[in-house]
């Protein structure tokens, strides 16, 4: 039985969220010991809020943010620095048929939440959101 392609846009297989999850932990736990030379990257707090994978598996983007606000610069670099040296880890730690090729990208997924809310808040956008006050309809039928 041939493979089925995905449609164009149809979004990730089952497999690739499985396996950029499983990369999500092995970085998440690679961070949480802060096992490394760089002393950028050993005093820096990194959260790796999501994983997406390449449909042939050999490349992921990791999003990544430190706690609560953006990665320094400084820190950013040092991650992508030590890019294959967290490739090696991750392809110890997940067994896959080639060590996928890491790429850092920071998560703006708060930042853009914070700015919506910021939006529906202001006192236009409030104004079409909320329900006025009922304006009482005209009966009919009245001389």
């Amino acid at each position: 039985m041939p493979k089925r392609r995905a449609e164009p846009g149809a979004g990730p297989s089952q497999r690739q969220l499985r396996v950029a999850e499983e990369v999500r932990h092995a970085l998440a736990a690679l961070f949480e010991r802060r096992d490394f030379r760089d002393p950028e990257l050993a005093s820096a707090h990194v959260t790796v809020t999501e994983v997406r994978a390449s449909p042939d598996l050999r490349h992921m983007t990791a999003f990544v943010s430190g706690l609560g606000q953006a990665v320094p610069p400084g820190q950013f670099a040092a991650l992508r620095r030590a890019a294959p040296f967290l490739r090696t880890q991750v392809a110890k730690a997940v067994r896959l048929k080639f060590a996928p090729e890491l790429h850092f990208q920071p998560d703006t997924a708060l930042d853009h939440a914070m700015r919506m809310d910021a939006l529906l808040k202001r006192p236009e956008v409030r104004r079409d959101i909320d329900p006025g006050p009922e304006t009482p309809e005209k009966e009919e039928g009245g001389p």
